[in-house]
This record gives C-alpha cells, structure tokens and sequence, in this order.
C-alpha cells in the first residue's frame, strides 16, 4: 500500500506539471461541452428557400408568410418565373424551390385543391427531403385553416416525452459527456504508459522490487478520478448553461462511470502493450475512437444503421454508456432499467483488461 501510495503521489505530480496534459483534461473538454452541442446539431433551420408566386393574390401571400414564419426557411431569392428559380438551386444559392401557380387561388376556391410545386436541391439529401417534408406540412395545415380539406386526426394532443421542447442540444449534451470520459479515461491513460518505454524508465519498473499491478495501478487510478472529476464538472456545465439535470440518479451515472472506466483504461492499456512509442499509441487511439464515435449513435441514430452496422455496435462500449447517459439524464431510468448495458460493460472490462495484462506481459 505504501507502494502504490508513492507511485500514485509521482504520477499525479507527473500530470499536473505538464501543461499540455493539463489543458487536455480539463480546458479542452470544457470548450467542447459548449460548443459542440451547437455545432453537432441535426434540426434543419435557415433552409435557403426560393419563391415564384405567379398568382400574386391573397391566398399566395398567406402560403409565403405561413411557410416563412415557421421558423425553418430563408427566403433567399424571389423570382418571376420557374427557370429563373432554378439558376438559384444551380448556383447553390437556394436549397429549396416552390412555384405557386398562376390561378391558384381560383383553382383553390372553385375545385377546392391547386397543385403546387416544390422543387428541392437533392446534393443534400437530408436538407432536400426534410425541407420538402416541412412545406409540405405547412401546406397542409393551410388547406385545414382555410377549410379545403379535411384535418388528418380530430382531437388528438401530441405530447412529447422525455424532450417536451425538442432541444436538439438535451439529446447531444449526454452523449457528448460519454465523449469525452472516453478520450480522458481511455486513450490518455494509453499514452502514458507508453511514454515510460519512451523514456526507458519501464525497463528500471521491471527490475525494480515495485509489483508489475502496483505500477499499473498507479498509472491508472489517477485517470479514473480525474475522469470522474471531469464528468462532475461536464455535469455541472451542462446545468449551467442548457439547464439540463439527470431526471435519474447521479449516483447510477458514477456506478456506471466507474465500471465503464475501468473497460476503457484496460482498452487504453491493451493499446500501450502492442505499441513502443506514443506516436503509435495516438494513431491506433486515434483509428478505435473515430469508429466508436460514428458507431455509438451519438450523431445518428443506431437503427437507421444498416443491420450489419447495428450488428457492429453490439460490440462497441461506447454505444452502452451513450444509451444508459440519455436514459438516465432524460428518461430517469432505473438500475433495473439499465441492467442489460452494465452487464455488458462488466463484461468488456474483464476481456479488455485480461487482453491487456496477458499482452503487457508479454511485451515486457
């Protein structure tokens, strides 16, 4: 105990000399936490958006201003006629084109309907296809306020749970938090055993009287309270600047946390035993955690994955603790309910630290 009592005094001295590691841990991911949730956002606002009203009555000019104080267009251009529209699609300078007709509110009026085109700028396909589908909503609630056609469901309230304001940002925030424990709890561990074999000084560790899980645990438990103290302070900036609390309890989130550091400081682990210097270290960091990210449903949703990327992500830990992060902050989930993933990251923490401990024998 003594032991380790002096190694752990060493390495937290090591951590808070170096400036670069300092800032890493602590100013870089608060940067992050609040600007990502802005950056890294999904909902299409300010769609660029051209209008050729050749009608030029009333009920045009309800449509336009209808679809522009949605909240979700630009105008960005208005033209005389549909080819000259079209020059602001080509040019990129509109996403999104509607033609309203000559007639159309003659047509309206006497048959009840008057068609209308929409033309979208399909490079973006998300941009084109949700933009289409906001006008053609809009559209839609303006028959039923004029009394052309009739409402799709009477007396129906749409409640939305969890999220009742659909802020983007309550669904980033969590998973961005998961982020960021994984980049502090994982890969900085990684590169600090590695930089021993840089330096030389593992092979004095190796013949020294110091037990091989001393120093390995000297190296790691500094990383796993930092990176808890990183997630206290994620969470605090999280209620600081988007109001956002756990609606669960915060001590399943640390329960979880400390579990699934342990997973990824025996991941970070495995990757400083296959690796000499931390250049190498910080490419094959670098290669897992881009594909944990893009692979844990943190951007997109996992079942619009194709079914063998779903597939993948059984097998991603990053996944589990993105799920049991939003369930807990929006849902109030229960331990009950997050039973299944803290199975599975007990589970990756025993085959990770196993691989790593087998491995780091084996190199050393």
């Amino acid at each position: 105990m003594r032991t380790i009592k002096y190694l752990l005094e060493k390495e937290f001295k090591q951590i808070f000399r170096d400036k670069i590691i300092f800032g890493v841990i602590f100013i870089v991911p608060v940067f992050q936490l609040s600007i990502l949730p802005f950056a890294a956002n999904f909902e299409l606002k300010n769609i660029s958006i051209g209008i050729v009203d050749e009608d030029h009555f009333e009920y045009s000019q309800q449509l336009t201003e209808k679809i522009l104080s949605s909240g979700y267009f630009h105008l960005k251009d208005v033209s005389s006629s549909y080819e000259e529209g079209m020059k602001a699609i080509e040019s990129n300078t509109t996403d999104i084109l509607i033609e309203i007709p000559n007639h159309f509110e003659r047509d309206l009026g006497k048959e009840g309907k008057a068609e209308i085109l929409i033309a979208a700028n399909a490079v973006n396909g998300t941009k084109g296809g949700l933009g289409s589908a906001y006008i053609s909503s809009i559209i839609q609630s303006f028959n039923e306020e004029l009394g052309y056609s009739e409402p799709l469901a009477e007396g129906i309230v749409t409640t939305n749970l969890f999220n009742p304001h659909l802020d983007y940002k309550h669904y980033m925030v969590p998973g961005i938090m998961v982020f960021l424990l994984t980049i502090i709890g994982g890969f900085l561990a990684a590169l600090n055993i590695v930089s021993e074999k840089e330096k030389g000084t593992i092979e004095q560790i190796n013949v020294s009287p110091v037990p091989k899980s001393a120093f390995l645990l000297a190296k790691l438990i500094p990383f796993w309270v930092i990176s808890l103290l990183l997630l206290t302070i994620s969470m605090f900036i999280a209620w600081l600047l988007y109001g956002l609390i756990p609606v669960g309890s915060f001590w399943i989130i640390y329960v979880f946390a400390f579990v699934y550091l342990i997973a990824f400081t025996g991941f970070g682990l495995l990757i400083s035993a296959v690796s000499s210097t931390q250049q190498q270290a910080m490419f094959s960091a670098f290669f897992f955690i881009i594909i944990f990210a893009l692979m844990s449903g943190l951007f997109t949703p996992i079942n619009s994955m194709p079914d063998w990327a779903q597939t993948i992500t059984l097998f991603n830990p990053v996944r589990y603790f993105v799920e049991v992060m939003r369930m807990i902050y929006l849902k109030g989930s229960t331990f009950s309910d997050i039973a299944g993933q803290f199975g599975v990251i007990c589970l990756f923490a025993v085959v990770f630290n196993t691989l790593a401990v087998v491995g780091y024998r084996k190199s050393s």
